[in-house]
């Protein structure tokens, strides 16, 4: 599920706008997260999470966890920060960031 280089381009230029739609903390990726990020997938398709972690290999290890969970793909991981994206299979014209953004 790789984008291409321009295409991640123009999705992290996206995602420079957004707000973190989703904050995980101490317990982690609860099973109310989990149902969060992917109503959020489904709805926006581009979206970020904010993982509160205390090292960069728990970080790490959290979005490989995400990305492989939600079968999305990682665009940018700044600070506490990560952009993620997983293309809908009927993208909704009002709630994709994408298609608000390239319409």
């Amino acid at each position: 599920m790789s984008s291409s280089n321009s295409d991640k381009k123009k999705f992290r230029a996206i995602g420079h706008q957004l707000k973190p739609v989703v904050i995980i903390a101490q317990k982690g990726l609860t099973e109310n997260i989990k149902e969060e990020i992917d109503r959020a997938l489904t709805d926006h398709e581009l979206i970020k999470i904010k993982l509160l972690t205390s090292t960069r290999a728990a970080k790490k290890q959290l979005t490989e966890v995400i990305c492989s969970e939600f079968k999305a793909e990682c665009l940018q991981s700044i600070g506490h920060v990560i952009l993620i994206y997983r293309a809908a299979k009927r993208p909704d014209p009002n709630l994709s960031n994408l298609l608000r953004h390239f319409a």
